[in-house]
């Protein structure tokens, strides 16, 4: 179960009117600490992030099911059936068989899951698949949302990446 203060921290990011996936994205943070310290393990980048959307959707973080054609079908059943339990909540305890087998089986990935070369390509992939003006529309909402010394190192660090792709 997800630690209190990233509960907290997804609750305090919900007050403050951040989007759900802001929210979520705590989850997924701790997902890799976890992975990072060896917890337990994950096949690839997008396996740690899914174990990281889930817990968001267990502990009550209104994040939607994947579309149709972005996930399989029992994933999207797996994700709106969890929602409607984090929503309705359930007083059936976990199976403690099952729970031992899936943490078992985690325990056996590996790590590398987590890595920032790992993330960065996931990350890549993700922005690869939308179109430039997706893209373009959340640069300047995220610009819109930072302050001013945040925003500056931002530039600086584009202007870094600039220089570094030619």
């Amino acid at each position: 179960m997800p630690e209190k203060k990233i509960r907290q921290r997804a609750m305090r990011d919900k007050r403050q009117g951040r989007s759900p996936s802001t929210q979520a994205g705590e989850f997924v943070r701790e997902e890799m600490h976890h992975i990072r310290e060896g917890k337990h393990g994950a096949r690839s980048a997008k396996q740690a992030i899914a174990i990281g959307l889930s817990k968001a959707r267990q502990a009550g973080v209104d994040l939607p099911p994947p579309a149709k054609g972005k996930a399989s079908e029992a994933t999207r059943r797996s994700a709106a059936r969890t929602i409607a339990r984090a929503k309705h909540g359930t007083k059936r305890t976990p199976s403690s068989t099952r729970s031992r087998a899936a943490s078992r089986a985690l325990r056996r990935e590996g790590t590398e899951a987590a890595s920032p070369a790992a993330l960065g390509r996931q990350a890549h992939r993700t922005a690869a698949g939308r179109s430039s003006t997706a893209r373009s529309a959340s640069a300047r909402k995220a610009a819109r949302t930072k302050g001013a010394a945040e925003r500056s190192s931002a530039a600086r660090k584009a202007a870094r990446t600039r220089s570094r792709a030619r």
